[in-house]
Parts: structure tokens; C-alpha cells; sequence
């Protein structure tokens, strides 16, 4: 496993585990334990996935310690605002079974963001939270949020994928030390489509997923597949044993036509 430090110093595992559209109950339970008996540290997971509480079964009977484990979840659009996020956290905390989050993040960009973050430093403060951050994060989001916080946020989860770089916004992010992470690495499936790509998994002996999960984290971007195949959660995995060559780097840039596989966040009505 390759870890990034965070601009506080919190170490957090470059691969991890999402858990967006897994079912709640035995689907999502199941998933997590054989993510984390494969080797998987660090868990993703949000209010809006309706499954906090079968992650924190999960984890819970996986026998992994929880201080083992990055365990991360976000402050769903509604529950924005000073009040109602320290509300929504605590929440979580008792659907997950902890007392404490390694990172916590605000979801989508949306007006009550300042009240919003000021909540969550506190919480960060008191030590609730090892790191807060954002997810769907534009430049002008960042720049808004960053004019009032103590804080800067230390992680911005975006859309991002070998047709997605947003590389103006990871410039910003690398320089003002915010670690970028990726949803939806693998384009819902789509990223099968692609003929490079098929040529680069013959050419690595690897499959399609294992490419571009290995280009992300040569990319310096944190990347967190879901899968509830236990074939496909241990071959996502399975991605530190070979490297990427710069020229092929580079073409798999070149694939970038910045298309969204998801909503835009300057443009949502959710």
C-alpha cells in the first residue's frame, strides 16, 4: 500500500474502498469485509449512500482494528449549515459504530459552505476528525471557502478519470498543498471502452481497472474503486506490483476531453 501525508501530517492510504450504490445490508457488509480482508485501509462512504450503518457492520465483524482503518464519510447537501452538520455527524459516527472519522468531507459545493466548514473545524479541533476536506470542489469553490477558514481543507475528492484530468484544478490543489482524490476512477465501466486502454492491459499483463487504478496513484491522486465482486475487489487490489512507463503516462493523459460521467458542480439542482 503507498500512503500520501496530508497538509496536517494525517497519513492516508492512496487506495481505498468506495461504497457508492452498494446496497444496504448484506451487499455492502459483505463487500466490506472482503475489501478489508484483501488488504484495503481505507473506506469511503457518505450519508447519501443510505448505508453507513452495513459499513460500520462490516468493519466491525472483519476483526480489522479500527485504528487500522482510514474510515471516511461526507455532510449530505441538506444537512448543510452550522447546526445540522454537527447534527449529521454525529449521526454517522453512531450508524458507523465509532467515535471518531479520519476524514470528513462536505459533499457538493453548495451556500451554507462557510458555516458548514466552520463546524466541521471545530469538530476537527476537539480531535472528531483526523482531516477534513471537500468533495466536488471547483477552483472558485476553493478560493471562496479558503477566504474565511482557519483551516485549509486537506483533501478535494473529485470526478476524475483518464477522460477527466481537470489539470487547471489540480495545479490549484497541489498548489495550496489539497490533496486530490478521484470517484468514479473507472468511469461507471466506460473506461472498458477505450482502445488504448485494452492495449495497455495487454501490454502490463493487467487488466483495463488495474491500469487506470495504477496511472491515478502515479498521478499523486488517492482512488477509491467500488466493486462488491469479491474477484474484482481483490484484483483492483492488486495494482503495486507493476509500473506504469512515462510515455504511456503521458497517453492516457492524452485521453483527456474533459467529459463528466456525473454532474457538473457548477451546474446541480440537488
Amino acid at each position: 500500500m503507498k500512503f500520501v501525508k496530508l497538509n496536517n501530517g494525517v497519513e492516508m492510504p492512496m487506495l481505498g474502498f468506495g461504497t457508492y450504490l452498494a446496497k444496504d445490508g448484506n451487499e455492502t457488509t459483505s463487500a466490506v469485509k472482503e475489501a478489508l480482508k484483501v488488504g484495503y485501509r481505507h473506506i469511503d462512504c457518505a450519508k447519501i449512500y443510505n448505508n453507513e450503518q452495513s459499513v460500520g457492520k462490516g468493519i466491525k465483524e472483519s476483526g480489522v482494528p479500527r485504528e487500522d482503518i482510514f474510515l471516511v464519510s461526507k455532510v449530505w447537501n441538506t444537512d448543510q449549515g452550522y447546526n445540522s452538520t454537527k447534527k449529521a455527524f454525529s449521526t454517522s459516527l453512531e450508524k458507523l459504530g465509532t467515535d471518531y472519522l479520519d476524514l470528513y468531507l462536505i459533499h457538493w459545493p453548495k451556500p451554507l459552505n462557510s458555516e458548514t466548514w466552520q463546524a466541521m473545524e471545530e469538530l476537527y479541533d476537539e480531535g472528531k476528525i483526523k482531516a477534513i476536506g471537500v468533495s466536488n470542489f471547483l477552483e472558485s469553490h476553493l478560493k471562496d471557502l479558503m477566504k474565511n477558514c482557519k483551516i485549509t481543507p486537506m483533501v478535494n475528492q473529485i470526478e476524475y478519470s483518464p477522460k477527466l484530468t481537470q489539470p487547471e484544478l489540480c495545479k490549484f490543489c497541489q498548489d495550496n498543498k489539497i490533496q486530490v482524490e478521484a470517484w468514479s476512477p473507472l468511469m461507471q465501466g466506460k473506461i472498458f471502452e477505450i482502445e488504448l486502454l485494452k492495449e495497455l492491459a495487454e501490454k502490463y499483463k493487467k487488466s483495463i481497472a488495474q491500469v487506470v487504478l495504477r496511472w491515478n496513484i502515479q498521478m499523486d491522486v488517492v482512488t477509491i474503486p467500488k466493486s462488491v465482486t469479491p474477484e474484482r475487489i481483490a484484483q483492483n487490489f492488486n495494482i503495486f506490483d507493476f509500473e506504469i512507463s512515462k510515455e504511456d503516462m503521458q497517453k492516457i493523459c492524452s485521453l483527456n476531453v474533459g467529459h463528466r460521467t456525473g454532474p457538473d458542480p457548477n451546474n446541480f439542482d440537488f
